[in-house]
């Protein structure tokens, strides 16, 4: 009787480990992006997967050109799976993708400006 509510509990305390130190489970990396991939480009692209929230892509400061790489924040959890899959190592604008969920910020470089 308490060997099953113990088993229940460890595996959600994992799962619940693993998703806050792998963080939101709805926003994706997207590196190897070619430097004129725009961010309506990218929306529509994934937006086959569900709904979008927000694109970002990174550019430079100084440049303003791309740095090849950008975010993508899905509705939900299953878009974003989804989407992870079906987009990961794809042709994109002549440039194969590689899609990965966010990792959050290191604390490193985060209060510094």
């Amino acid at each position: 009787m308490f060997l099953p509510l113990f088993v229940r509990r460890n595996c959600l305390t994992s799962s619940l480990r693993y998703l806050t130190i792998r963080g939101s489970c709805s926003k994706l990396f997207v590196g190897g992006l070619s430097y004129d991939t725009n961010e309506p480009v990218l929306k529509n692209e994934f937006e086959k997967y569900g709904e979008v929230i927000e694109v970002k892509v990174i550019c430079d400061h100084k440049s303003g050109k791309s740095k090849g790489y950008g975010f993508v924040l899905f509705d939900s959890e299953e878009a974003a799976a989804s989407a992870l899959a079906s987009m990961n190592n794809q042709l994109l604008e002549g440039r194969n993708i590689r899609v990965e969920y966010a990792q959050p910020k290191s604390g490193l470089y985060q209060n510094q400006k």
